[in-house]
């Protein structure tokens, strides 16, 4: 991975991402910065850019090349990669954005080469998880697992560009005008910390950004932007990020109170707790 960069402009926030492919490696990385574009604003230094996707890698998959792919309990898609990204059967659909797909395209556009089961794929080519848990030591899936187990800078980049998008996405879901500033200013006193950078990356990467009708019960989402709603005043740097998790776990405890009962969602609640925790301890 070579370096990010991360600048506010004229009230837009910047990200300048620099990766380089192969193996992953866990090398001590220099920490190194350079000027934001505006001379004042967010720098993510190349070890501080390998914290970040290396601590995502641990949330989802307990860091382990194994947790790359899953298909959880309950659920009617496998979960891929650092992030968890999800990948639907052709022609399933679900209440969540699917976002592997996303990913591939992602690489595409940076040339990383892809297996070719893959591109041809047209969706996820395990039809439920009974076969996706028989499949676990075939060809397809160890080459699948390797595949994500050396792309790990690729998909932090990815993490990182569906962050930068997030922002104008919320706010053009957001009809009242003192939301929208208020998503805007907690969103952007969060990232001038590397902590608060690190929350709202992973959060978004987590529960995604919250914009989409079908990512509510009841009404209620539990994305990115409804925990940017959710969020007291502060005055910024750890309380802002203390109050970020706070936030978390009370829009994510609605959640669950809302969901359908046949989901049976309380038990993911405390895992999602310690996370929503891990954020006021910082990285």
């Amino acid at each position: 991975m070579r370096l990010f960069l991360f600048g506010i402009i004229a009230g837009s926030m910047v990200f300048v991402v620099f990766l380089s492919t192969g193996c992953v490696s866990t090398a001590r990385a220099e920490s190194t910065s350079a000027p934001a574009p505006s001379g004042s604003g967010i720098r993510l230094s190349e070890n501080d850019a390998r914290v970040i996707g290396r601590k995502i890698w641990q949330n989802e998959c307990n860091g382990t090349v194994e947790g790359l792919t899953s298909w959880n309990r309950g659920e009617d898609f496998p979960s891929l990669g650092i992030g968890h990204f999800i990948w639907y059967v052709n022609g399933r659909t679900g209440p969540f954005q699917e976002s592997f797909p996303q990913l591939i395209a992602y690489m595409r556009s940076r040339h990383i080469p892809v297996p070719s089961w893959i591109l041809n794929a047209r969706g996820c080519p395990w039809p439920n998880r009974r076969e996706f848990l028989a499949r676990q030591n075939s060809p397809r899936m160890t080459e699948l697992r390797n595949f994500l187990a050396q792309t790990v800078s690729v998909q932090t980049g990815f993490v990182v560009q569906r962050l930068e998008n997030a922002l104008p996405s919320m706010q053009k879901a957001t009809s009242n005008r003192a939301d929208r500033e208020r998503l805007r200013q907690n969103f952007y006193q969060l990232g001038q910390t590397r902590s608060g950078l690190y929350a709202l990356i992973d959060y978004v990467n987590f529960k995604g950004e919250g914009v989409k009708k079908e990512e509510k019960y009841r009404g209620q989402g539990w994305g990115l932007r409804d925990v940017l709603l959710e969020m007291n005043s502060t005055r910024g740097g750890k309380a802002a990020v203390a109050e970020f998790g706070e936030a978390a776990k009370r829009v994510l405890r609605r959640r669950v109170k809302n969901s359908p009962q046949s989901r049976g969602e309380s038990r993911w609640l405390s895992g999602w707790m310690n996370r929503c925790d891990g954020y006021k301890r910082g990285i």
